[in-house]
């Protein structure tokens, strides 16, 4: 009976002991931690075994960002971060029961933003830690440039290459990133672009960081972009699918964003009109809408002309997805103040269009149809003070003005905006009464 007993209660205290074990055991492990830096920002990602719970919190004196981590362990060395341009000076840990704190020594001012990600096809859990550089947030609302005296701008060309950072896109045959590919053909465009006087190419992203589909937009407007356009190489479950493609916003993709901007504008910092000519902030609602409307659909007029000059150069040396451009209602396409267009280069996934697509005689092939067809639309038709639009037009300042022809999308109103010209002037000048102009029709625009 004594045995039993003793038995009974060595048995549960082994079992008490196996318990208290395992719930020792933290609920994740950290297995890795990678650094992107972006110029307005530093990101951090934590690759994770499991979901965590975690916060954030600053000190100051000296400045310092901490990272609290509910029942992590962490299994890799941070000391292996290279921490140089980043507004990090060191990283430090240490351990309170099952708990980890990350603690973020900082050489300068920044925002922070945390937030988890579920696993996907490339990773597993992750917890993303962002660094936003507080003096590169201020927004600059840019204005039409002044046209007095001998002062002509660049027309400028955003280049978005797509994906980046922890996001890789599509993989290929061979393990070709698409995210590798894009940025060369775009670091190629931008240099075609650029060799062209009266032309400025702005790469949006410049190097291997990852930037939002909204801030890719943003940072096109940021800089007063007179197109944006987004460079990608697609993927398909198939891998006989093959072919380039061009796509612009649908109508249905243009329709929401009208209605996307309308409810935010009170507190948005965007202007629309081509160059940030028209802010909707002082603008009641239908007046706002119809300047909108108006604008979105000067812009994907604009856009499927480029598209088209684009897809025709690309279709005399690559097959086609499509006979024709495509749209969809990418959010990358949705600025009502810029044209926007996509090209998809061709599908990585098919094993003769990645291999392709990863030489350099290829990636120069594909930049060069797009740069041409970007030169040969905005040599057709400039904006106004532009030195492309004296050039054309044999030194329009001395005459006074200058001419412009009517194309499909074009209102009255949004041909003034765009020419920054009063609308009643615009009338005045051409003997228009009403806002009735027709497809064709060559309007004399006042530069004075």
């Amino acid at each position: 009976m004594i045995s039993y007993t003793i038995k009974f209660t060595g048995r549960i205290l082994l079992l008490a002991g196996m318990l208290f074990a395992a719930g020792s055991v933290s609920a994740a492990d950290i297995n890795n931690v990678r650094m992107w830096l972006a110029p307005d920002n530093t990101r951090l990602v934590f690759d994770l075994t499991g979901p965590v719970s975690h916060k954030i919190f600053s000190l100051n004196n000296p400045d310092r960002l901490v990272l609290d981590i509910n029942d992590t362990t962490l299994r890799t060395r941070l000391s292996k971060l290279d921490l140089k341009g980043s507004p990090v000076d060191k990283i430090r840990t240490s351990v309170k029961g099952s708990d980890l704190r990350v603690v973020l020594d900082l050489n300068q001012g920044i925002r922070p933003r945390s937030f988890d990600l579920k696993p996907n096809a490339q990773y597993g859990h992750r917890l993303v830690l962002d660094l936003f550089n507080v003096e590169k947030e201020t927004v600059v609302k840019t204005a039409i440039p002044d046209p007095k005296g001998d002062k002509l701008r660049n027309i400028v060309i955003a280049i978005d290459a797509g994906h980046g950072g922890e996001d890789p896109g599509a993989i290929g045959v061979g393990r070709v990133r698409e995210k590798d590919v894009v940025l060369e053909i775009a670091k190629e465009v931008k240099r075609l672009i650029d060799k062209e006087k009266g032309f400025t190419a702005e790469l949006v992203r410049s190097g291997d960081y990852y930037i939002s589909l909204r801030g890719r937009t943003k940072a096109a407007r940021k800089k007063s972009a007179d197109l944006f356009i987004s460079i990608h190489a697609d993927a398909f479950k198939d891998s006989r699918a093959r072919g380039a493609s061009v796509w612009v916003l649908s109508n249905r993709g243009a329709t929401s964003e009208v209605g996307r901007w309308l409810a935010q504008k009170e507190n948005s910092a965007d202007w629309i009109g081509g160059v940030g000519s028209v802010s909707l902030e002082d603008k009641d609602d239908i007046l706002a809408g119809v300047l909108l409307d108006m604008s979105m659909t000067a812009s994907r007029s604009d856009s499927l002309q480029i598209a088209s000059k684009i897809h025709s150069n690309v279709g005399k040396f690559a097959k086609m997805h499509k006979s024709r451009v495509e749209s969809a209602g990418f959010i990358v396409l949705k600025s009502p103040d810029m044209p926007s267009i996509l090209v998809e280069t061709g599908f990585i996934s098919n094993p003769h269009e990645a291999r392709q697509l990863k030489t350099v005689a290829y990636q120069q092939k594909m930049a060069r149809a797009i740069s041409e067809g970007i030169k040969s639309h905005f040599w057709n038709k400039p904006p106004a003070y532009t030195f492309v639009a004296y050039e054309k037009n044999g030194g329009y300042k001395q005459a006074g003005q200058r001419e412009y022809q009517v194309v499909s999308g074009d209102t009255l109103s949004v041909i003034a905006s765009r020419h920054g010209v009063a609308l009643q002037v615009l009338r005045k000048t051409n003997d228009i009464k009403g806002d009735t102009i027709r497809i064709g029709q060559v309007l004399r625009i006042p530069t004075s």
